[in-house]
This record gives structure tokens, C-alpha cells and sequence, in this order.
């Protein structure tokens, strides 16, 4: 049995909020049973479980991609042992405040494509979408299945220092990450399984499930059985893992553009050693302008010639439709509160964080004169990429940030830097807090979805704002923890 004080003694959680340990140095409720186990563990028993997890991960063939200057490198998926805890009765309210989002998202999205109510009533200003590079005009004037765009969608949560939950940003164009969600739990099964017998946590392996369900509720032939597919770009990208994954566990096929044709009909057909067969539902991870060279990029060999006309006659369903990541803008996240009380009549149960709008002149004046002390973002960037955190940045790359803004004062938004909240971490022979966020994934065809918990990412390095996987950023499992049963 090893002391509490060669665990914790040297524990000391930032002026952050910890999610383990509350400011008195004692563990939160919710992580009490946490606590003590690891405790009891001691330290080399908990890397041995590290050990474990890491031989695991590589049995598994978990990986991801980084691309770098040196090409793509293949990299085993980068998961730290200790979970990340949220008491239950807190995430109902964090469910409800995604499902809401997505709704007025999907309200918002439609209302773009078609009778632009919320521009006529001054809500949102016409020149946002106008300038939208996600603004698609060949989507104006479709309907499609339930009025839902974005079917499948990440939002990005971290809490702050005062231990509210914000909404960062929302990803509906092609968000990723649900399969190490639920590869994470599988390696924690295997590490911690005597844990796991004692507490009550929500599951996350529904997800295949429920992601196959939607998908056939938005299917145009609903009196068969859909054939469905999973449309990826090929193994060079980043998510291939995901896109393999997530067709297997839905026992759906993993297809590339060569392998699906749009004839006469335009219909949708998937090429088979028997000849060809109708697909009536695609998830795509493709992005819009490589989905269709007939409308879009015409150089693209990642797409389907005709596929935007077969989704157009309503003969196949494309999840997420093309033109959804109008709503996946980070300026357009400024107005999502809005939307809620528009098209909802609610107020939103999730705050968005403060955001200021470089195409407002005023704004962009206290911008520009406080870069040292704001999180800058282009409008359109993922992954991490394109990013000014003002207050690890160098001179240099401030006076760059200056003239970026300046001459494209649209293309970016500024946020507070936020004291993102830490989680234990193990790091060499101890434990260390290290700043996380959490990725839900909500779903939405004819009813809605959440996961149980999400992705949370992990910031490695000490100190760091940047939980990316593509930037260095690792991942923990997430327990939903229900104590009243």
C-alpha cells in the first residue's frame, strides 16, 4: 500500500480550475474513488498500466497522421492513463445545451439556403454569408431530409477558471476524433478494468450505433434497407483510421470516389465484384470543393462526378450536406446565441466564450492594440493551424498577426485567453495538471444524439494552450459518472 503523499504530495494544479482536485488540494466528489485508486496503486503500478496501454494502442494499430514538411507520419495515438471525470447531473445540462445548439444551427443553415429570414430581420448581417468561403450558392433553394444540414457534429467545451462550461467553437463540416473517443474506453477496460466494475459510467460504444440509425433515418428509400458508405479520401489522410473504423463498427462500406458512379438516373452506384449497386446514404469526409468536380474543384480525383445532381434529384443522402460548414465559421459562432433565441425562443443554456469580430472597426481597433494578450483564429482553419495565442508569441509573429488582420480584417476573431482547466497527467515518474478540452460528438436526423462525454484532448506540454493532436496534443478517456445509482 503505498502513502497518498507519494502520489499527490507534488500535485500542484495552476491558478486553472482542476477538474481532479478542488482548491484546497482535496479531490472533488465526483473523483474521490479516482483518487484513492491511483493512490493505492502507487506510481510504478500506474506506469506499468502506461505500459500496458501503449503495448495495447500499438496491437490495436491505433494511429493518426501528421503531416509535416518530411511528408505524412504515421503515429501511434498519443492517450494519457488517467481519465477525466464529469459527474453526471452536470452533463445533463451540457446534453441539453448541444442538442439546442444543433438545433438553431440546422434552423440557421436551412434559413440561408432558402428564405434568409434571420438577414431580413437583421439578425445576422447579410455580408457575413456573402463572404462566406463556406457559402455554398449551388445548396440555395434545398430541403434536406428533416431540415438537418449538419447531421454529425463536434463542438468544442472547455471550462474556465470560474468552473463553467463554454462552447469554443462548433465543427460541421467533417469533425473527427469519435473513434479514439471509443478506442480510449476499449484501453481503459484493459488497464483499469477493476475500476470500472465499480462505478457507474455511461458508455460510449453506442456511438456506431446511433450514427448508423441516423444515418438510415435520412435515407430517400426508407421502405428498404439502405446501402450505406463511408466516403473517404484514401489512406493519406489524416482521419483514415476513423473513416476504416467507423465503417466497420456500422458494417457500412468504406469507399473512395473511384469506387462510386452517378448515372443516367442520377443515381448513386458502388462498384462491386457483382456489378453495380445503388448506395442511398454517404458519409462523407470529404470537404465540399473535392466532393463533386462536375460543380466543385474540377481537378479533384477524390470525388464523384454528378454526386451534387443525384443529391439534388433526392435520390441519395449525403451526410453532412454540402454547404453545412457555413455554420462551421468562427465568425458565424459569434452569432450562435442569437440564433438560439431566434429560431428557438430560448435562451442558450451553454455560453459561447467572449469573441471579438476583426470585420467590426471597433472591434478590430481593440484587437489590434491587445494581440499580446488575445487567442487570435482565421475564420476557416482547423486542427490548430493559423492560431495566435498573444501570449506565447514572439514580436514577430505579433507584427505578422497585425498585418494579416489588417488586410483581412474578415477573415479573424479574437477570444480572451482562457485558463482552460488541467487534469491530472502522468508525465515521467509523476503527476502533473496539464490543460484539456473536450470534443462531444451530437448527431441529428430524425431525432438527436450525444455521446456520453467526448474526446477530451490534452495539452502534453506544460503550460501549453494547444491540445491538437496535430500540434503535439495528446487524449484521455472521459467518464460520465453517475453516483445516484
Amino acid at each position: 500500500m503505498k502513502s497518498e503523499q507519494s502520489i499527490w504530495a507534488q500535485y500542484r494544479a495552476n491558478q486553472a480550475y482542476d477538474e481532479m482536485m478542488d482548491g484546497g488540494g482535496q479531490p472533488r466528489q465526483t473523483c474521490a474513488t479516482l483518487s484513492q485508486y491511483l493512490q493505492s496503486l502507487g506510481m510504478e503500478a500506474i506506469k506499468g498500466r502506461l505500459s500496458a496501454a501503449e503495448a495495447a494502442i500499438l496491437e490495436m494499430g491505433i494511429t493518426f497522421t501528421v503531416y509535416s514538411d518530411e511528408g505524412n507520419i504515421d503515429r501511434a495515438w498519443p492517450f494519457d492513463i488517467i481519465p477525466r471525470l464529469i459527474d453526471f447531473q452536470e452533463w445533463r445540462g451540457i446534453d441539453a445545451g448541444l442538442r439546442q445548439r444543433l438545433r438553431a444551427l440546422n434552423h440557421f443553415i436551412d434559413d440561408v439556403y432558402n428564405e434568409r429570414r434571420i438577414i431580413q430581420d437583421g439578425v445576422v448581417p447579410a455580408e457575413l454569408i456573402a463572404s462566406s468561403s463556406n457559402f455554398r450558392p449551388e445548396c440555395v433553394g434545398f430541403k434536406p431530409k428533416f431540415g438537418v444540414w449538419a447531421n454529425i457534429c463536434g463542438s468544442d467545451l472547455v471550462r474556465g477558471g470560474d468552473g463553467v462550461v463554454h462552447v469554443l467553437e462548433d465543427n460541421l463540416r467533417v469533425p473527427s476524433g469519435v473513434s479514439y473517443m471509443i478506442e480510449n474506453r476499449v484501453i481503459t477496460k484493459r488497464v483499469f478494468p477493476e475500476l470500472l466494475e465499480n462505478l457507474n459510467i455511461l458508455p460510449v460504444d453506442d456511438y456506431p450505433t446511433q450514427l448508423f440509425e441516423m444515418l438510415t433515418s435520412i435515407a430517400p428509400r426508407p421502405e428498404d434497407q439502405p446501402q450505406i458508405a463511408v466516403l473517404t479520401p484514401g489512406i493519406y489522410n489524416s482521419a483514415y483510421f476513423e473513416h476504416a473504423f467507423l465503417a466497420q463498427q456500422m458494417g457500412a462500406e468504406l469507399v473512395e470516389g473511384g469506387d462510386l458512379v452517378v448515372k443516367d438516373d442520377d443515381c448513386v452506384y458502388m462498384r462491386t465484384v457483382k456489378g453495380l449497386e445503388r448506395v442511398d446514404v454517404i458519409y462523407r469526409r470529404i470537404d465540399d470543393m473535392f466532393l463533386d468536380p462536375e460543380v466543385f474543384r474540377k481537378d479533384s480525383v477524390l470525388g464523384v462526378k454528378g454526386l451534387l445532381r443525384a443529391w439534388k434529384a433526392g435520390n441519395v443522402a449525403l451526410a453532412n450536406a454540402p454547404g453545412a460548414g457555413v455554420a462551421d465559421d468562427k465568425v458565424v459562432y459569434a452569432y450562435v446565441p442569437a440564433m438560439i433565441r431566434y429560431y428557438l425562443n430560448e435562451e442558450p443554456l451553454l455560453p459561447n466564450v467572449p469573441t471579438y469580430l476583426c470585420s467590426d472597426p471597433e472591434q478590430c481597433a481593440y484587437v489590434l492594440e491587445h494581440l499580446a494578450e488575445l487567442v487570435v483564429k482565421p475564420a476557416n482553419e482547423s486542427g490548430g493551424y493559423g492560431m495566435l495565442v498573444g501570449p506565447h508569441a514572439t514580436q514577430k509573429d505579433i507584427k505578422q498577426f497585425h498585418k494579416l488582420i489588417q488586410a483581412n480584417p474578415r477573415n479573424y476573431i479574437a477570444q480572451p485567453t482562457l485558463a482552460l482547466s488541467t487534469c491530472p497527467t502522468l508525465c515521467g515518474d509523476r503527476l502533473e495538471p496539464r490543460h484539456i478540452d473536450l470534443r462531444p460528438f451530437i448527431l441529428q436526423g430524425e431525432r438527436g444524439f450525444v455521446t456520453a462525454g467526448g474526446l477530451t484532448r490534452v495539452a502534453l506540454k506544460a503550460g501549453s494552450l494547444v491540445v491538437n493532436s496535430s500540434q503535439g496534443g495528446g487524449s484521455k478517456d472521459t467518464w460520465i459518472i453517475n453516483r445516484e445509482k
